[in-house]
């Protein structure tokens, strides 16, 4: 088997990915992979922005009061002023680099913040409507001029390789799969860093792109660390009702400009379930259009931006419009129809704010990662803030942190293919990825019960059995890997929601409508008499 030599292994080609990248190249050679290109990431379609306090009068305090209150009860106080509090710096070098945030249209030079849920006031820096494709584009130009980083596309990470050193579990590398020629090699290096994004696909209606799939917390989970939080999916209120738009987000900042939520005949609903209206944090808007939609029977809801005007709205939001107009609504003129849908994962595997896991040598950073900051709710535009600042802090430790002999003395084992032949079955792999993104949006969405979730859990066992047969009898694929971490997400999500014995932010549940007393987190960990989903290695 082939084995690659690295320094440093970044799994994920997002903004996490990238700036750990960048910051790391300095120390050693770095290898980025991705399993699609390497602008395909949930941060190349990010609209909204970066939370970040900018101006005199705004204060952290401010900020961080905002997010404790999103986050209901479950944030780390202390890792969201860390991460609040270092948010300038981290703007002021992605400007150093080629950034460029939308200023306001005078003379001040300042920028031009926008509004979103759940934030007091105006602090969002953005890029137009398509702020993360902007920040995309900087940090793959800067990254590549990189001696030290190479940038491999199209493979996909299958196991993390881990072995015991000084009576702690390390990772040493990963076994990949080149998904054009079906090559299995490994990677060895010094420090793995997982970045793969979030869960969206493991849910019928997403506003993710298809990479999605939960890699990093699935294959983290197989290898021993501990998980947590993985019930509140955060689902965004807002995606384009269209039968023809995939996955197209109505940015949140779209309401903090004034677009009222209404329904077909443009009445208001949102002042009937919290004083904030359309402004409202996402789980309360999200849980109140799945409210009408049901009660009423409706198929959507709509976004009402009508008294803007066509000039502002195709000024603040040109991407949005013209994706709209495509589809043969103006939004100058029309009601915008939207469903809610799977958007973001607060949590993930366990970490600190450097990124830091319970496996020596294993780091995740971005949405993969559950530092504490979101709680059980993230707020608005800090998930690129989380992203960015925890892969500098990730990157900073590690450089201070060498561990090249530990990395030497755990032998990576040569694959094992066994008798596994090429499918001729892949109707088994799309039948069953359909399976689980139906199961868990018919019983594992915005509204739960003990009845639902043990009948999801019931079924994504099943699958799950018929997933570990289907691993062992046939030669990986790429589409084998992503519905094995699919499976495995899903589980994730349905045991984490089984043991929240209350409502709590992103998690409500009918029969525990109520929050206890104490927030507490919930942490899993991979036990093999439990959760058996063997790897090959």
């Amino acid at each position: 088997m082939r084995i690659v030599e690295t320094d440093y292994l970044v799994i994920g080609s997002g903004m996490a990915g990238l700036s750990a990248a960048r910051e790391l190249a300095p120390h050693g050679k770095v290898l980025v992979v991705t399993k699609r290109e390497k602008w395909e990431s949930n941060t190349n379609y990010a609209q909204g922005g970066i939370a970040c306090v900018t101006l005199e009068d705004h204060t952290f305090e401010m900020h961080v009061a905002d997010t404790l209150v999103a986050g209901a009860g479950l944030c780390d106080e202390d890792v969201v002023r860390r991460i609040v509090s270092d948010a300038p710096a981290r703007m002021d070098e992605l400007r150093r680099i080629g950034m460029r945030f939308t200023e306001r249209g005078d003379a001040s030079g300042e920028p031009d913040l926008g509004r979103e849920g759940g934030h007091s006031m105006r602090r969002i820096l953005h890029a137009g409507d398509i702020t993360g494709r902007h920040v995309q584009e900087v940090l793959l130009k800067n990254v590549e001029k990189k001696k030290s980083v190479t940038i491999l596309e199209h493979t996909h990470a299958i196991d993390l390789v881990t072995g015991q050193r000084d009576g702690r579990p390390s990772c040493v590398g990963c076994y990949m799969l080149d998904c054009k020629t079906g090559e299995i090699f490994a990677v060895r290096a010094a420090y793995t860093i997982l970045a793969t994004g979030g869960a969206g696909k493991v849910y019928r209606y997403t506003s993710n792109p298809d990479v999605a799939s939960a890699a990093g917390v699935s294959i983290a989970w197989r290898a021993g660390a501990e998980i947590r939080n993985m019930e509140f999916i955060q689902f965004h209120p807002t995606c384009l009702f269209h039968p023809e738009a995939k996955s197209f987000l109505i940015s949140e900042a779209v309401r903090g400009e004034g677009a009222q939520l209404v329904d077909l005949n443009g009445r208001p609903f949102m002042s009937r379930y919290d004083r904030r209206g359309a402004l409202a944090p996402r789980d309360i808007v999200a849980r109140a259009i799945d409210h009408e939609m049901k009660s009423r029977g409706l198929p959507c809801m709509y976004l009402d931006m009508r008294h803007k005007g066509r000039e502002f709205l195709m000024e603040r939001f040109p991407n949005i419009y013209a994706k709209c107009k495509s589809f043969g609504i103006d939004m100058a003129t029309d009601l915008v129809p939207i469903v809610p849908a799977a958007h973001y994962c607060c949590g993930g595997v366990k970490t600190t704010v450097e990124g830091l896991t319970n496996i020596a040598g294993l780091l995740a950073v971005g949405e993969t990662a559950s530092t504490g900051l979101h709680g059980a709710n993230r707020l608005a535009s800090n998930s690129l803030l989380e992203a960015v600042v925890c892969a500098h802090n990730a990157a900073y430790w590690i450089a201070a942190h060498p561990r090249t002999a530990d990395v030497s003395a755990i032998r990576i084992p040569a694959w094992v293919y066994g008798d596994a032949v090429p499918s001729d079955e892949q109707v088994v792999v799309s039948h069953c990825w359909e399976e689980v993104r139906t199961c868990m949006w018919d019983y594992v969405g915005i509204v739960r019960t003990d009845k639902r979730l043990e009948r999801a859990l019931t079924r994504i066992m099943n699958i799950r059995r018929e997933i570990r047969q289907y691993y062992f009898d046939y030669l990986v694929t790429s589409d084998m890997l992503e519905l094995r971490n699919i499976a495995d997400a899903a589980y994730l999500i349905i045991r984490s929601a089984m043991h929240r014995k209350e409502s709590r932010g992103l998690h409500y549940t009918l029969d525990y409508p109520a929050p206890l007393p104490k927030a507490e987190d919930t942490v899993l960990k991979f036990d093999p008499a439990r959760d058996v989903f063997p790897s090959n290695a």
